[in-house]
Protein backbone atom coordinates (compact mmCIF):
# COMPACT_ATOMS: atom_id res chain seq x y z
CA UNK A 1 0.00 0.00 0.00
CA UNK A 2 3.03 2.27 0.26
CA UNK A 3 3.65 4.84 -2.85
CA UNK A 4 6.01 7.94 -2.49
CA UNK A 5 4.19 10.10 0.08
CA UNK A 6 4.11 8.71 3.93
CA UNK A 7 0.89 7.31 5.21
CA UNK A 8 -1.36 9.34 7.82
CA UNK A 9 -2.98 7.01 10.56
CA UNK A 10 -5.90 8.15 13.12
CA UNK A 11 -5.75 6.52 16.55
CA UNK A 12 -9.58 6.84 18.02
CA UNK A 13 -8.70 6.20 22.25
CA UNK A 14 -5.37 6.98 24.31
CA UNK A 15 -6.08 3.92 26.48
CA UNK A 16 -3.34 1.22 26.36
CA UNK A 17 -3.87 -0.06 22.72
CA UNK A 18 -4.24 3.24 21.13
CA UNK A 19 -1.10 4.45 23.01
CA UNK A 20 0.70 1.29 21.91
CA UNK A 21 -0.21 2.16 17.93
CA UNK A 22 0.93 5.39 18.35
CA UNK A 23 4.09 4.38 19.53
CA UNK A 24 4.84 1.78 16.59
CA UNK A 25 3.69 4.23 14.46
CA UNK A 26 5.71 7.05 15.15
CA UNK A 27 8.56 4.54 15.68
CA UNK A 28 8.75 3.96 11.70
CA UNK A 29 9.19 7.21 10.48
CA UNK A 30 10.33 7.33 7.14
CA UNK A 31 6.77 5.24 6.32
CA UNK A 32 4.20 7.37 8.58
CA UNK A 33 3.58 11.01 9.32
CA UNK A 34 2.87 11.58 13.13
CA UNK A 35 -0.10 9.84 13.85
CA UNK A 36 -3.24 11.69 15.03
CA UNK A 37 -5.01 10.23 18.19
CA UNK A 38 -8.45 11.58 19.73
CA UNK A 39 -9.03 11.08 23.10
CA UNK A 40 -12.64 11.45 24.86
CA UNK A 41 -11.04 12.38 28.27
CA UNK A 42 -8.59 14.55 29.64
CA UNK A 43 -6.01 11.82 30.25
CA UNK A 44 -4.64 9.02 28.85
CA UNK A 45 -4.88 5.32 30.20
CA UNK A 46 -8.53 4.60 29.15
CA UNK A 47 -10.23 2.20 31.39
CA UNK A 48 -7.16 2.27 33.68
CA UNK A 49 -8.13 5.87 34.65
CA UNK A 50 -9.44 5.82 37.73
CA UNK A 51 -12.77 8.12 37.93
CA UNK A 52 -14.69 8.79 41.03
CA UNK A 53 -17.79 10.20 39.28
CA UNK A 54 -20.11 8.03 37.63
CA UNK A 55 -22.44 8.66 34.78
CA UNK A 56 -22.13 11.22 32.69
CA UNK A 57 -19.62 13.90 31.87
CA UNK A 58 -21.19 17.73 31.81
CA UNK A 59 -21.45 17.08 27.94
CA UNK A 60 -23.62 14.59 28.35
CA UNK A 61 -21.20 12.01 26.92
CA UNK A 62 -20.59 8.87 28.81
CA UNK A 63 -17.97 8.45 31.81
CA UNK A 64 -16.18 5.52 30.45
CA UNK A 65 -13.92 4.19 32.74
CA UNK A 66 -15.12 1.07 35.14
CA UNK A 67 -12.29 1.05 37.44
CA UNK A 68 -13.12 0.80 41.33
CA UNK A 69 -11.30 2.44 44.08
CA UNK A 70 -9.72 -0.58 45.58
CA UNK A 71 -8.86 -2.43 42.35
CA UNK A 72 -5.64 -4.40 41.84
CA UNK A 73 -4.80 -6.32 38.76
CA UNK A 74 -4.98 -9.85 38.51
CA UNK A 75 -2.40 -10.34 36.70
CA UNK A 76 1.67 -9.75 37.62
CA UNK A 77 3.12 -7.10 36.19
CA UNK A 78 6.00 -9.24 34.99
CA UNK A 79 3.27 -10.69 32.04
CA UNK A 80 0.92 -7.40 32.15
CA UNK A 81 3.95 -5.16 30.33
CA UNK A 82 4.15 -4.26 27.31
CA UNK A 83 6.85 -6.44 26.28
CA UNK A 84 9.29 -4.15 25.54
CA UNK A 85 8.26 -1.38 28.38
CA UNK A 86 8.99 -3.55 31.37
CA UNK A 87 7.52 -2.02 35.07
CA UNK A 88 9.36 -0.57 37.75
CA UNK A 89 11.14 -3.81 38.90
CA UNK A 90 10.75 -2.45 42.66
CA UNK A 91 7.20 -2.80 42.35
CA UNK A 92 5.28 -5.48 43.53
CA UNK A 93 4.22 -7.98 41.13
CA UNK A 94 0.56 -7.29 41.38
CA UNK A 95 -0.73 -3.84 41.36
CA UNK A 96 -3.06 -1.31 42.33
CA UNK A 97 -4.47 0.32 39.75
CA UNK A 98 -2.68 3.77 39.78
CA UNK A 99 0.77 2.13 39.12
CA UNK A 100 -1.04 0.69 35.80
CA UNK A 101 -2.21 4.17 35.09
CA UNK A 102 1.24 5.90 36.06
CA UNK A 103 3.03 2.85 33.91
CA UNK A 104 0.63 4.13 30.94
CA UNK A 105 1.42 7.79 31.42
CA UNK A 106 5.20 6.69 31.24
CA UNK A 107 5.29 5.28 28.49
CA UNK A 108 3.02 7.87 26.28
CA UNK A 109 6.30 10.11 27.88
CA UNK A 110 8.86 8.15 26.92
CA UNK A 111 7.56 7.68 23.03
CA UNK A 112 6.59 10.89 22.78
CA UNK A 113 2.75 9.53 22.14
CA UNK A 114 1.83 12.42 24.56
CA UNK A 115 1.75 15.56 21.75
CA UNK A 116 0.02 14.03 19.03
CA UNK A 117 -3.45 13.40 21.12
CA UNK A 118 -6.19 15.56 20.82
CA UNK A 119 -7.73 15.50 24.27
CA UNK A 120 -11.27 15.77 25.36
CA UNK A 121 -12.45 15.24 21.63
CA UNK A 122 -14.79 13.28 20.81
CA UNK A 123 -14.79 11.02 17.42
CA UNK A 124 -18.74 11.41 15.97
CA UNK A 125 -17.93 9.66 12.35
CA UNK A 126 -14.90 7.21 10.40
CA UNK A 127 -16.12 6.77 7.09
CA UNK A 128 -14.59 5.16 4.36
CA UNK A 129 -14.68 7.80 0.91
CA UNK A 130 -13.11 5.91 -2.47
CA UNK A 131 -11.09 8.38 -4.32
CA UNK A 132 -10.00 8.19 -7.88
CA UNK A 133 -6.24 8.12 -8.30
CA UNK A 134 -4.51 8.28 -11.65
CA UNK A 135 -3.15 4.78 -13.03
CA UNK A 136 -2.93 3.16 -9.87
CA UNK A 137 -7.59 2.65 -9.55
CA UNK A 138 -9.44 3.86 -6.75
CA UNK A 139 -8.58 4.05 -3.70
CA UNK A 140 -9.69 3.89 -0.03
CA UNK A 141 -9.58 7.17 2.41
CA UNK A 142 -11.39 7.88 5.71
CA UNK A 143 -12.96 10.84 6.67
CA UNK A 144 -13.16 11.53 10.73
CA UNK A 145 -15.22 13.63 12.24
CA UNK A 146 -14.48 15.41 15.64
CA UNK A 147 -15.74 17.84 18.32
CA UNK A 148 -13.61 19.51 20.52
CA UNK A 149 -14.74 20.03 24.14
CA UNK A 150 -16.23 23.52 22.84
CA UNK A 151 -18.33 21.92 19.88
CA UNK A 152 -16.28 22.93 17.61
CA UNK A 153 -16.58 20.50 14.83
CA UNK A 154 -13.71 18.75 12.36
CA UNK A 155 -12.90 16.27 9.75
CA UNK A 156 -9.32 15.30 8.36
CA UNK A 157 -8.64 12.49 5.98
CA UNK A 158 -6.47 9.62 6.95
CA UNK A 159 -5.00 6.47 5.06
CA UNK A 160 -5.91 3.94 8.16
CA UNK A 161 -7.50 4.26 11.22
CA UNK A 162 -6.91 2.35 14.22
CA UNK A 163 -10.07 1.73 16.49
CA UNK A 164 -8.60 1.76 20.10
CA UNK A 165 -11.50 2.55 22.22
CA UNK A 166 -12.09 -0.64 23.70
CA UNK A 167 -15.40 -2.48 24.74
CA UNK A 168 -15.29 -2.15 28.38
CA UNK A 169 -17.79 1.34 29.32
CA UNK A 170 -21.52 0.17 27.79
CA UNK A 171 -22.64 -1.83 30.49
CA UNK A 172 -24.53 -5.26 29.49
CA UNK A 173 -28.02 -5.35 31.26
CA UNK A 174 -29.86 -8.91 31.19
CA UNK A 175 -33.40 -9.25 31.18
CA UNK A 176 -34.71 -10.45 34.05
CA UNK A 177 -37.81 -11.66 33.99
CA UNK A 178 -40.27 -9.07 36.85
CA UNK A 179 -37.59 -6.75 37.37
CA UNK A 180 -40.42 -3.89 37.80
CA UNK A 181 -40.98 -5.48 40.82
CA UNK A 182 -37.50 -5.46 42.70
CA UNK A 183 -37.58 -2.06 44.54
CA UNK A 184 -34.11 -1.70 45.96
CA UNK A 185 -30.71 -0.13 44.17
CA UNK A 186 -30.30 -1.86 41.11
CA UNK A 187 -26.62 -1.34 39.46
CA UNK A 188 -24.41 -2.02 37.18
CA UNK A 189 -20.49 -3.03 38.60
CA UNK A 190 -19.52 0.29 35.68
CA UNK A 191 -20.77 2.40 38.34
CA UNK A 192 -19.00 0.24 41.34
CA UNK A 193 -16.57 2.53 43.07
CA UNK A 194 -16.42 1.75 46.87
CA UNK A 195 -17.67 -0.90 49.16
CA UNK A 196 -18.55 1.30 52.52
CA UNK A 197 -22.27 2.27 51.47
CA UNK A 198 -23.14 -0.86 51.13
CA UNK A 199 -22.06 -2.40 54.60
CA UNK A 200 -24.61 -4.10 56.51
CA UNK A 201 -27.16 -4.43 53.56
CA UNK A 202 -27.74 -7.30 51.83
CA UNK A 203 -26.57 -7.70 48.30
CA UNK A 204 -27.15 -9.70 45.39
CA UNK A 205 -24.20 -9.96 42.85
CA UNK A 206 -24.70 -11.79 39.59
CA UNK A 207 -21.93 -12.73 37.29
CA UNK A 208 -18.58 -14.34 38.50
CA UNK A 209 -16.09 -13.08 36.26
CA UNK A 210 -13.25 -11.59 37.91
CA UNK A 211 -14.65 -8.19 38.73
CA UNK A 212 -18.14 -10.34 40.12
CA UNK A 213 -15.47 -12.51 42.32
CA UNK A 214 -13.35 -9.78 43.67
CA UNK A 215 -16.11 -6.94 44.00
CA UNK A 216 -18.23 -9.63 46.31
CA UNK A 217 -15.20 -10.61 48.59
CA UNK A 218 -14.64 -6.94 48.73
CA UNK A 219 -18.32 -6.20 49.95
CA UNK A 220 -18.34 -9.19 52.43
CA UNK A 221 -14.70 -7.82 54.14
CA UNK A 222 -16.99 -4.37 54.55
CA UNK A 223 -20.05 -6.46 56.63
CA UNK A 224 -22.06 -6.37 53.84
CA UNK A 225 -24.25 -9.93 53.38
CA UNK A 226 -23.51 -11.09 49.69
CA UNK A 227 -25.19 -13.57 47.57
CA UNK A 228 -23.06 -14.08 44.16
CA UNK A 229 -25.37 -15.73 41.89
CA UNK A 230 -23.54 -17.64 38.76
CA UNK A 231 -23.88 -20.29 36.04
CA UNK A 232 -19.82 -21.61 36.65
CA UNK A 233 -19.64 -24.91 38.70
CA UNK A 234 -19.58 -23.95 42.56
CA UNK A 235 -16.42 -22.26 43.71
CA UNK A 236 -14.62 -25.22 45.84
CA UNK A 237 -12.02 -23.14 47.43
CA UNK A 238 -12.79 -21.06 50.76
CA UNK A 239 -14.98 -18.28 50.43
CA UNK A 240 -15.05 -15.14 53.14
CA UNK A 241 -17.70 -14.73 56.13
CA UNK A 242 -20.89 -12.92 54.80
CA UNK A 243 -20.31 -13.91 50.91
CA UNK A 244 -22.34 -17.16 49.82
CA UNK A 245 -23.00 -18.60 46.71
CA UNK A 246 -26.19 -19.25 44.69
CA UNK A 247 -27.21 -20.59 40.98
CA UNK A 248 -28.04 -18.09 38.37
CA UNK A 249 -31.26 -15.43 39.26
CA UNK A 250 -34.07 -16.53 37.16
CA UNK A 251 -36.57 -13.91 38.13
CA UNK A 252 -37.93 -11.15 40.40
CA UNK A 253 -40.80 -12.02 42.19
CA UNK A 254 -44.08 -9.59 43.19
CA UNK A 255 -42.63 -9.40 46.45
CA UNK A 256 -39.01 -8.03 45.15
CA UNK A 257 -37.57 -11.24 46.55
CA UNK A 258 -35.19 -13.14 44.38
CA UNK A 259 -35.44 -16.36 42.46
CA UNK A 260 -32.67 -18.96 42.15
CA UNK A 261 -32.66 -21.64 39.48
CA UNK A 262 -32.48 -24.35 42.06
CA UNK A 263 -35.78 -22.74 43.46
CA UNK A 264 -34.16 -20.98 46.58
CA UNK A 265 -34.89 -17.67 46.87
CA UNK A 266 -33.64 -14.26 48.69
CA UNK A 267 -34.89 -10.63 49.66
CA UNK A 268 -31.91 -8.09 48.83
CA UNK A 269 -31.36 -4.36 48.83
CA UNK A 270 -29.33 -4.00 46.28
CA UNK A 271 -28.39 -5.99 43.06
CA UNK A 272 -25.67 -5.71 41.61
CA UNK A 273 -24.84 -6.47 38.04
CA UNK A 274 -21.34 -7.83 37.05
CA UNK A 275 -22.88 -9.24 33.92
CA UNK A 276 -20.30 -7.51 31.16
CA UNK A 277 -20.39 -5.09 28.39
CA UNK A 278 -21.76 -4.53 24.89
CA UNK A 279 -19.66 -3.94 21.66
CA UNK A 280 -20.52 -0.36 20.79
CA UNK A 281 -18.70 1.60 18.19
CA UNK A 282 -20.85 4.90 17.60
CA UNK A 283 -18.95 6.36 14.99
CA UNK A 284 -18.73 3.18 13.17
CA UNK A 285 -21.25 2.40 10.17
CA UNK A 286 -21.11 -0.75 10.91
CA UNK A 287 -23.10 -2.32 7.48
CA UNK A 288 -21.40 0.49 5.30
CA UNK A 289 -18.24 -1.60 6.43
CA UNK A 290 -20.01 -5.07 5.95
CA UNK A 291 -19.45 -5.74 9.40
CA UNK A 292 -22.46 -6.68 11.89
CA UNK A 293 -21.91 -5.30 15.55
CA UNK A 294 -23.47 -6.57 18.06
CA UNK A 295 -23.71 -6.07 21.98
CA UNK A 296 -21.80 -9.48 21.94
CA UNK A 297 -19.81 -9.77 18.68
CA UNK A 298 -18.43 -7.96 15.81
CA UNK A 299 -18.30 -9.99 12.69
CA UNK A 300 -16.56 -10.27 10.01
CA UNK A 301 -13.19 -9.39 11.63
CA UNK A 302 -9.90 -11.48 9.60
CA UNK A 303 -7.69 -12.09 12.35
CA UNK A 304 -9.76 -10.46 15.04
CA UNK A 305 -8.59 -7.40 13.59
CA UNK A 306 -10.08 -6.20 10.29
CA UNK A 307 -13.02 -5.96 8.31
CA UNK A 308 -13.10 -7.85 5.09
CA UNK A 309 -14.28 -5.48 2.96
CA UNK A 310 -12.13 -2.51 4.33
CA UNK A 311 -8.61 -3.70 4.90
CA UNK A 312 -7.12 -0.46 6.11
CA UNK A 313 -9.48 -0.46 9.37
CA UNK A 314 -7.86 -2.19 12.35
CA UNK A 315 -10.30 -2.78 15.34
CA UNK A 316 -7.50 -3.53 17.89
CA UNK A 317 -8.14 -5.50 21.11
CA UNK A 318 -11.39 -6.70 20.26
CA UNK A 319 -10.81 -9.98 21.80
CA UNK A 320 -11.63 -11.34 25.24
CA UNK A 321 -9.69 -13.53 27.74
CA UNK A 322 -6.40 -11.89 26.56
CA UNK A 323 -3.49 -11.11 27.80
CA UNK A 324 -3.95 -7.26 27.39
CA UNK A 325 -1.07 -5.00 26.76
CA UNK A 326 1.27 -8.07 25.28
CA UNK A 327 -2.13 -8.84 22.88
CA UNK A 328 -2.48 -5.25 21.57
CA UNK A 329 1.38 -5.39 21.05
CA UNK A 330 0.92 -7.96 18.31
CA UNK A 331 -2.00 -6.56 16.89
CA UNK A 332 -0.67 -3.24 16.29
CA UNK A 333 2.45 -4.60 14.60
CA UNK A 334 0.46 -6.96 12.67
CA UNK A 335 -1.91 -4.28 11.28
CA UNK A 336 1.03 -1.76 10.33
CA UNK A 337 2.95 -4.60 8.45
CA UNK A 338 -0.13 -5.20 6.33
CA UNK A 339 -0.51 -1.42 5.33
CA UNK A 340 3.42 -1.59 4.78
CA UNK A 341 2.38 -4.43 2.06
CA UNK A 342 4.85 -6.47 4.16
CA UNK A 343 2.13 -8.73 4.90
CA UNK A 344 0.01 -9.77 2.39
CA UNK A 345 -3.78 -10.36 2.53
CA UNK A 346 -5.65 -12.85 1.06
CA UNK A 347 -8.59 -11.15 -1.08
CA UNK A 348 -11.95 -9.73 1.00
CA UNK A 349 -13.93 -13.27 -0.16
CA UNK A 350 -11.09 -15.14 1.02
CA UNK A 351 -10.93 -13.74 4.12
CA UNK A 352 -14.77 -13.69 4.80
CA UNK A 353 -14.95 -17.33 3.83
CA UNK A 354 -11.90 -17.87 6.63
CA UNK A 355 -13.87 -16.07 8.80
CA UNK A 356 -16.81 -17.95 7.97
CA UNK A 357 -15.34 -21.30 8.28
CA UNK A 358 -13.75 -20.22 11.70
CA UNK A 359 -17.06 -19.04 13.08
CA UNK A 360 -18.88 -22.58 12.35
CA UNK A 361 -15.87 -24.90 13.22
CA UNK A 362 -16.13 -23.01 16.76
CA UNK A 363 -20.27 -23.33 17.00
CA UNK A 364 -19.55 -26.76 16.05
CA UNK A 365 -17.90 -27.38 19.19
CA UNK A 366 -20.62 -25.76 21.20
CA UNK A 367 -19.44 -22.12 21.44
CA UNK A 368 -22.34 -19.76 21.96
CA UNK A 369 -22.29 -16.82 19.79
CA UNK A 370 -21.63 -14.27 23.03
CA UNK A 371 -18.13 -16.52 23.53
CA UNK A 372 -17.04 -16.23 19.57
CA UNK A 373 -14.38 -13.42 20.57
CA UNK A 374 -13.04 -15.12 23.88
CA UNK A 375 -9.74 -16.82 23.27
CA UNK A 376 -8.14 -18.43 25.99
CA UNK A 377 -5.89 -20.83 25.24
CA UNK A 378 -6.44 -19.67 22.14
CA UNK A 379 -4.39 -16.10 22.47
CA UNK A 380 -0.73 -18.21 22.31
CA UNK A 381 -1.26 -19.54 19.13
CA UNK A 382 -2.78 -16.63 17.31
CA UNK A 383 -0.10 -13.70 18.69
CA UNK A 384 2.56 -16.27 17.44
CA UNK A 385 0.94 -16.76 14.08
CA UNK A 386 0.74 -12.73 13.83
CA UNK A 387 4.45 -12.41 15.01
CA UNK A 388 5.78 -15.26 12.34
CA UNK A 389 3.37 -13.62 9.80
CA UNK A 390 4.90 -9.72 10.90
CA UNK A 391 8.35 -11.03 10.68
CA UNK A 392 8.52 -9.61 14.47
CA UNK A 393 9.67 -11.33 17.75
CA UNK A 394 6.96 -13.09 19.19
CA UNK A 395 5.76 -13.36 23.24
CA UNK A 396 8.29 -14.87 25.02
CA UNK A 397 6.85 -18.58 26.75
CA UNK A 398 7.73 -17.09 30.05
CA UNK A 399 5.09 -14.93 29.61
CA UNK A 400 2.70 -18.27 28.93
CA UNK A 401 4.07 -20.37 31.45
CA UNK A 402 3.53 -17.45 34.26
CA UNK A 403 -0.04 -16.35 33.35
CA UNK A 404 -1.00 -19.98 33.30
CA UNK A 405 0.92 -20.35 37.19
CA UNK A 406 -1.10 -17.48 38.21
CA UNK A 407 -4.53 -18.52 36.65
CA UNK A 408 -3.91 -21.84 38.35
CA UNK A 409 -2.75 -20.04 41.92
CA UNK A 410 -6.00 -17.88 41.29
CA UNK A 411 -8.51 -20.66 40.72
CA UNK A 412 -7.09 -22.48 44.57
CA UNK A 413 -6.58 -18.95 46.75
CA UNK A 414 -8.61 -16.34 45.10
CA UNK A 415 -7.93 -14.18 48.28
CA UNK A 416 -4.43 -14.81 48.97
CA UNK A 417 -2.79 -15.13 45.56
CA UNK A 418 -1.96 -11.61 45.26
CA UNK A 419 0.55 -11.94 48.10
CA UNK A 420 3.07 -13.86 45.65
CA UNK A 421 6.05 -11.74 44.00
CA UNK A 422 7.69 -13.10 40.54
CA UNK A 423 10.70 -12.23 38.70
CA UNK A 424 11.59 -13.08 35.51
CA UNK A 425 14.72 -15.14 34.73
CA UNK A 426 14.85 -15.71 31.14
CA UNK A 427 12.61 -15.85 28.15
CA UNK A 428 11.52 -19.05 28.69
CA UNK A 429 12.10 -19.07 33.00
CA UNK A 430 10.57 -17.57 36.04
CA UNK A 431 11.04 -17.33 39.90
CA UNK A 432 9.42 -16.89 42.54
CA UNK A 433 10.59 -14.12 44.69
CA UNK A 434 11.72 -14.35 48.45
Amino acid sequence: MLGMSKLRVAVVGAGAAGLCAARHILARPALYDPPVVYELTENVGGTWCYEERVGCYGNGHPIPSSMYKNLRTNLPKEVMMFPDFPFDEQLPSFLPHQEVQRYLERYSQSHQVTPHIQFSTVVDEVKPITLETEGAGPKTVWEVKSSDKEGSQKMERFDSVFVCSGHYSDPCLPDIPGMEHFKGTVMHSHSYRVPEPYSGQSVVVLGAGASGLDISMELAGANAQVILSHGKPPFTFPLPPGLRQAPPLTRVNEDGTFSFMDGSGTRAQVLLLCTGYNYTFPYLRGPALGLEVRRELVSPLYRFLLPPAFPSLFIIGVCKLILPFPHFHCQVQFALRVLEGAAPLPSGPQMEEEVREHMEAQRSLGVPSKHLLRLQKEQWGYCQDLARDGGFAPIPAVTRSLYEEVWRCRNVHPQDYRKANYRLVSDTQWVLKD
